[in-house]
């Protein structure tokens, strides 16, 4: 795997790209998962937790995830990298430049999503790292979710 410094404006930005990388591991979407978010946050919304009603009402025809839950499970959808960004002290969730939920995942649906580099820009003491991911139901092609995160890679502190 190629290694790209931190702070390496030229490297970070010859991975730019309009594509999209290669599909990361496949997660399913468990109802379980769904009630263990939901207990969590507070979100019980019938339409994720109530199978019966879901069945009658929904129109998807069963209880589906939050959005927050698959937002939440990018961690664990990280695709395969080409590249691996090195040398910096710590990193920080800057926030998002966009945050869509195109489509619903129903329970007991697998997902994966792929990503892209989107933008890197200095910024003090360190570098802004902008990437896009998509997230789709397995065998869909329209992305349930898409999400813009920001990633601020800082410089490792110089000791006196």
């Amino acid at each position: 795997m190629n290694e790209i410094r931190f702070d390496d404006l030229e490297a970070l930005r010859a991975q730019i790209s309009p594509d999209f990388g290669p599909w990361g591991p496949e997660l399913e979407v468990s109802q379980a998962m769904i009630d263990a978010f939901a207990e969590l946050t507070g979100d019980r919304q019938w339409i994720h937790v109530d199978v019966e009603r879901a069945k009658r009402e929904s129109p998807f025809g069963t209880t589906i995830a939050h959005g927050f839950l698959t937002l939440g499970l990018l961690a664990k959808l990280r695709p395969p990298g080409t590249y691996a960004i090195v040398g910096y002290g710590n990193v920080l969730n800057y926030g998002s430049d966009g945050l869509r939920f195109l489509g619903a995942i129903p329970s007991g649906s697998r997902i994966h999503a792929r990503s892209r580099l989107a933008d890197a820009q200095p910024k003090n003491n360190g570098t802004l790292v902008t990437s896009e991911v998509s997230v789709h139901v397995v065998g869909n092609e329209k992305p349930a979710l898409v999400y813009k995160g920001l990633i601020l890679y800082q410089a490792p502190k110089t000791r006196a």
